[in-house]
């Protein structure tokens, strides 16, 4: 088992990061360098409880199906993903969303396990955490990109 925490301030309203933050066309414009894709389940829109999404990206050169479902859900504090089928044995993301003077502060913590046994173990010694990081901080990063700007009336009407 393994866990990834990232946190990063937002100047924006707790409720535009939540949403933005469950938003199907922000998760694929934050993805594009693994070319991700919504193939079924809720394909557009803003995640809720008891959503389903099966994405399709390449990661490490093979091309990846993965199954999530939203499985818990406070709007705007927090929601978590977790993995139904895919390349991991499990995972739970957990976003957490806390209002600041400067606007909000996002909480994203990672707790998965590498497929795999005792290879896989390697793997995550060896690169998996650090490439779970990087992907989480370029996904935070783009949230906070179109929440500061006039782009995310774009993603939320």
């Amino acid at each position: 088992m393994s866990v990834v925490e990232l946190s990063l301030e937002i100047a924006a309203p707790i409720e535009v990061v939540f949403d933005l933050s469950r938003s199907v066309e922000v998760h694929l414009e934050s993805t594009r360098a693994s070319g991700e894709r919504a193939l079924s389940g809720v394909t557009s829109g803003l995640l809720e409880l008891g959503d389903e999404v099966t994405w399709q990206a390449t990661h490490f050169g093979i091309r990846q199906r993965l199954t999530s479902r939203i499985t818990a859900f406070d709007r705007p504090r927090h929601f978590r993903d977790s993995m139904q089928s895919g390349a991991f044995k499990r995972f739970d993301h957990d976003h957490s969303f806390t209002p600041t003077a400067a606007g909000t502060l996002v909480l994203d913590r990672f707790d998965f396990t590498a497929p795999l046994g005792p290879l896989g173990a390697v793997a995550d010694w060896l690169f998996l955490q650090r490439y779970m990081r990087r992907f989480i901080e370029v996904r935070l990063r783009a949230i906070q990109a179109i929440a500061v700007s006039d782009r995310a009336r774009e993603f939320l009407g």
